[in-house]
């Protein structure tokens, strides 16, 4: 076991813990390690006659820390230097070599090649899925866009050419949409897509769905999505649009719709908090990277981690029960 530095043993002798240390306390009971784990270990180098890679744990740790604190990689690499409190999380001691900037780019580039974040994504709500928190009994669907750099000041000389402008409201927004599908009773994510912002979000309900709900909610751009779906069986409940309700006369029938509406919008409502997430606690406030590739991966893992956050308190409750039973 390597000597504890100065920097560390006065981290530990510390008496107050603060926000980041109370999230990353709780990150650490609810993500499922051994079977992230198991899931990059196949493509992950190992030692030979080059220099030792650093631990796939540790690596680990930091890729995650680096999407939730929307961190770039020398940004990384210097948190690691100055914060005790992200060091002790990767197992990392100053007494011993802290991973470059490159080192970390080059583990988000080995995650990449290989597709690993959806299959991250995937084996995060397995395990959501065994602790009895996915039902995937219905699904809500939305979209959000996520601006892009629309600066030509780059060695292109150009806009990224995957990324394009639409029109929302009186606005328009340049970049990409990140389209979900969420699970109607615990709000979380089960599948997200991609495409340039000037897609229609219907287009992509047919990739969102699972194949096992009954019932789908979307908002009004979903019209004429049953259309789209080669499935038997499904409901829908597409939000009506609001022009459409208030040009009907006051009376009963007005009355009834609007109770209607308010009902898919309560259900509906569940689908803005991966967004919030994503966007508010985890900093995404642009894209980070050009094309489409990179930023799906990045956003694959962002929705991992926010279905984890999400869960977080029930999921901390079950461990709890274990320990105390084990007791």
């Amino acid at each position: 076991m390597s000597q504890m530095s100065f920097s560390d043993a006065e981290y530990a002798g510390k008496r107050k813990k603060t926000r980041r240390e109370v999230f990353l306390e709780e990150m650490e009971q609810v993500v499922p390690w051994k079977v992230l784990l198991k899931v990059i270990e196949p493509f992950y180098p190992v030692a030979g006659r080059g220099r030792r890679p650093y631990p796939l744990e540790a690596m680990l740790r930091v890729h995650l820390m680096q999407n939730w604190f929307a961190l770039s990689d020398p940004a990384m690499e210097e948190a690691l230097y100055e914060i005790a409190s992200l060091r002790n999380f990767a197992g990392l001691s100053l007494s011993e070599p802290i991973p470059d900037e490159t080192t970390i780019l080059n583990f988000r580039h080995l995650l990449e090649e290989y597709d690993l974040a959806e299959d991250i994504l995937k084996q995060v709500n397995a395990h959501l899925s065994r602790k009895g928190l996915l039902l995937k009994k219905g699904s809500i669907v939305d979209a959000t866009i996520i601006p892009a750099p629309s600066s030509t000041k780059n060695e292109e000389g150009e806009r990224d050419p995957e990324m394009h402008q639409t029109k929302k409201g009186n606005q328009w927004h340049f970049g990409m949409k990140a389209h979900i599908g969420v699970d109607a009773d615990s709000g979380l994510v089960h599948t997200v897509t991609t495409t340039a912002a000037n897609e229609a979000d219907v287009e992509q309900v047919a990739d969102l769905l699972h194949g096992k709900e009954q019932n789908v909610w979307a908002d009004s751009g979903y019209r004429g999505a049953h259309k789209r779906v080669d499935r038997e069986g499904l409901t829908w409940h597409i939000a009506a649009r609001p022009s459409d309700i208030a040009k009907m006369p006051d009376g009963r029938a007005k009355t009834s719709l609007q109770k209607q509406e308010h009902r898919k919008a309560s259900v509906r409502a569940k689908v803005e908090h991966p967004f919030r997430v994503i966007k508010r606690q985890f900093g995404l406030v642009k894209v980070r990277f050009r094309g489409l590739q990179k930023n799906t991966a990045h956003l694959l893992t962002l929705f991992a981690l926010s279905n984890l956050w999400m869960a977080r308190r029930p999921l901390m409750a079950m461990q709890g029960a274990v320990r105390l039973k084990t007791a």
